[in-house]
């Protein structure tokens, strides 16, 4: 495979870490992204390598909760209405997967993602000037009390199942331990052996920067479309020249779909719009990151400050911002944290590819030299450089450890 030359489609966190690893092999790499590397997801995500993220949000009970959950003010779950008409196939398809059976299934297969995901972005990071960026630390799931704790059993059963057995801290200890949560938090179940990335965007950016000294190229153009000979890739057609291949990687998020349908396969993906707030010179800052339960959000501390990121909404590709699921994430920050003051703060918008069934898609598309590595819906952070190097390994011609079933490319053109 040593004369294989691979084209990269998508400069984030999972394209950067599969141009990283082919090049590591010795391939001919060329990475291509429309914009700056580290843009987008890999840009605005909680930053957190959460190794524990093996529940999926369609847990059984969510159909019945869901309409209740979209008419609520305060719930983190917001709809664009107008876009309703155009989600309501892929809807039908996420909630049809809201039961036991798909839910266990799904979790075994994040689980085998994200279990090592630490490891693996330390191994990817190694001896680079990436590695900076990376920290280990606890991750925390914070909860009002003993009783919302038990409410959730049903994920931390699947957690457990997973090998992830929280240590649980009560009452005063639990502003003892973290002094910026307020009353409001009774209770902390902490992860252990977890860790964070204190820049999302540099951190990609120094590992593209490493891919090109290693004889890597990175190309700004946007994908226009494919060239074949009978089955097989041979080059990828961009507003900046034709790129010859034998081996090409979409690794471009959300974007990936339009690409996907160029090579006649339509993928149940959806653009889930997730936002955060980054509170610039914060009065206070978490010992380590945490999951706010209540109001469904991720605290983070960073380079920059404090960054809170959470709330879903579903309404297309709109680069503007709805102001209702901001002011909620604001709201649900300032009970919880009850202290916090900041000399300013940034807001942000971004996208999140969001299969049907919560999977990533990873592998190669029938025999043709294309390979996906899209679809991490929340986890690619967390997924992405395992994600980077099982591609690299199914073009170096080494069989990777893992059973790649659940993420198969073609399982949606399977369905009757």
């Amino acid at each position: 495979m040593k004369n294989s030359s691979v084209v990269v489609i998508g400069a984030g966190i999972v394209g950067a870490a599969t141009a990283l690893w082919l090049r590591r092999k010795g391939l001919t790499v060329t990475l291509i992204d429309k914009n700056t590397p580290g843009h987008g997801a890999s840009f605005g995500n909680g930053g957190i390598l959460a190794r524990c993220s093996v529940v999926p949000v369609t847990a059984p009970g969510l159909l019945s909760q869901a309409p209740g959950y979209l008419l609520n003010p305060n719930f983190p779950l917001f709809m664009r209405w107008s876009y309703l008409p155009r989600l309501v196939p892929w809807l039908t398809r996420y909630l049809s997967h809201a039961n036991t059976a798909d839910t266990a299934r799904i979790s075994k297969g994040l689980n085998q993602l994200l279990g090592d995901s630490v490891d693996q972005h330390l191994n990817l990071s190694a001896g680079t000037p990436a590695e900076k960026w990376v920290k280990t630390s606890d991750y925390s799931y914070v909860y009002r009390d003993r009783a919302a704790f038990e409410a959730d059993r049903f994920g931390w059963d699947l957690r457990r199942e997973a090998g992830f057995e929280p240590e649980i801290v009560e009452g005063v200890e639990v502003q003892e331990r973290e002094p910026i949560l307020g009353r409001d938090a009774g209770l902390l179940a902490v992860n252990k052996d977890h860790g964070y990335i204190t820049d999302p965007a540099s951190y990609v950016q120094d590992l593209v920067h490493v891919f090109e000294e290693m004889g890597g190229t990175f190309v700004q153009a946007e994908v226009k479309d494919f060239s074949y000979t009978g089955d097989k890739i041979t080059a990828v057609e961009t507003d900046q020249g034709r790129f010859p291949c034998t081996h090409t990687v979409l690794a471009a998020g959300v974007w990936s779909k339009p690409l996907m349908q160029k090579l006649g396969i339509k993928v149940p993906l959806e653009a889930e719009r997730g936002y955060h707030i980054l509170f610039k010179g914060p009065s206070q800052t978490p010992k380590a990151p945490m999951m706010l339960a209540e109001g469904k959000f991720v605290a983070t501390p960073m380079a920059a400050g404090l960054r809170c990121a959470g709330v879903v909404e579903f309404g297309g590709l709109s680069e503007t911002k709805s102001r209702a699921p901001l002011e909620l994430l604001r709201k649900s920050v300032a009970r919880m944290f009850p202290g916090l003051t900041a000399e300013s703060e940034e807001e942000w918008l971004g996208f999140r590819p969001a299969p049907t069934d919560s999977l990533p898609l990873v592998g190669e598309i029938r025999s043709s030299g294309v390979f996906t590595a899209f679809g991490h819906h929340h986890v690619g952070l967390t997924g992405g450089p395992k994600t980077g190097r099982i591609i690299a390994d199914l073009i170096g011609g080494d069989m990777p450890n893992s059973d790649l079933s659940p993420f198969d490319p073609m399982r949606f053109t399977k369905r009757a």
